[in-house]
């Protein structure tokens, strides 16, 4: 299959590329510079110089493939209106084909707002935080244009080995020996998902035009945050101090992004287990490298 992929090289992005590549898939990836576009050889794919910002860029890529992955975003302000442009051109480029365009939108798990002791599925209310509410009406534009073959991806919290994603913050607390950093409460949960399983999971709902909807990713519903905790304590010397920050002083501090990763949350991925047989390698994140 040819597919485009827009955010091909970024955390999530450059291991849904490997996944696509490495499954014989065509890969055509949008890059900005230089060194993102030798990333993306590297990675297997073709790269395509052009700005998210400008569609008109990279507007003959589309018609080159039969399926897009949108995994990109510019965390400014612009964001939303960034990313409804990208979708207009996809859906104009949609409009010209005899058969619909497979599309893969990236929503995640904070459109779910605050769930707390309810599991969130596919089906239970949205009540995204302020800062990602557009990403809440652009999967909706793609939902319902008849010429889109679209699938909205919500991933879990994603970890990895390089960096360790999610835990990034912590972990290089942890190695500093400063006191790790809790936003919300010990007891937040976090839903998690590695994210090697993250891009095998876009990659088998890519594959499968026919699964349309909404599909959650995660392979621990919901992971106390005492027990993130211990386990970064327990694989570096850390003498397991912690402080608590609210949710008013993150987002005063770092943004209104920040109100995130506060929310206590729980979510389900059966829906994509029974669709498609995805299933987590990775299991718990305890067994993992980060």
């Amino acid at each position: 299959m040819n597919i485009l992929i827009l955010g091909g090289t970024g955390s999530i992005g450059s291991a849904v590329t490997a996944e696509l590549v490495a499954h014989n898939h065509k890969v055509i990836g949008l890059c900005r510079s230089e060194a993102s576009a030798q990333k993306l050889a590297a990675l297997g794919a073709q790269p395509w110089r052009g700005d998210l910002r400008a569609p008109a860029s990279w507007r003959a890529a589309l018609s080159q493939v039969e399926a897009v992955i949108q995994l990109a975003a510019t965390f400014e302000d612009d964001s939303g209106a960034v990313d409804a442009a990208a979708i207009a051109a996809i859906k104009q480029e949609a409009r010209c084909r005899t058969s619909p365009l497979r599309v893969l939108y990236t929503g995640g798990c904070w459109l779910y707002g605050q769930t707390g002791d309810h599991t969130a599925s596919e089906t239970s209310p949205k009540r995204p935080i302020a800062a990602f509410a557009w990403m809440q009406e652009n999967a909706q534009a793609l939902q319902q244009d008849p010429k889109i073959s679209s699938c909205i991806v919500h991933p879990a919290m994603t970890y990895h080995e390089e960096g360790g994603g999610v835990f990034s913050r912590l972990l290089a607390q942890a190695s500093s020996g400063r006191p790790l950093e809790v936003w919300g409460s010990i007891h937040t949960r976090w839903p998690l998902v590695h994210r090697r399983d993250l891009a095998r999971a876009y990659r088998l709902l890519v594959e499968h035009p026919d699964l349309c909807g909404q599909y959650n990713v995660a392979a621990q519903s919901g992971v106390p945050m005492r027990d993130i905790l211990d386990e970064i304590i327990r694989r570096h010397p850390h003498d397991g101090a912690y402080v608590v920050r609210n949710r008013k002083y993150v987002m005063f501090k770092y943004g209104s992004w920040a109100e995130g990763p506060t929310l206590d949350q729980q979510m389900a991925a059966d829906k994509i287990q029974t669709a498609c047989g995805w299933h987590p390698e990775v299991s718990d994140f305890t067994q993992a490298a980060f």
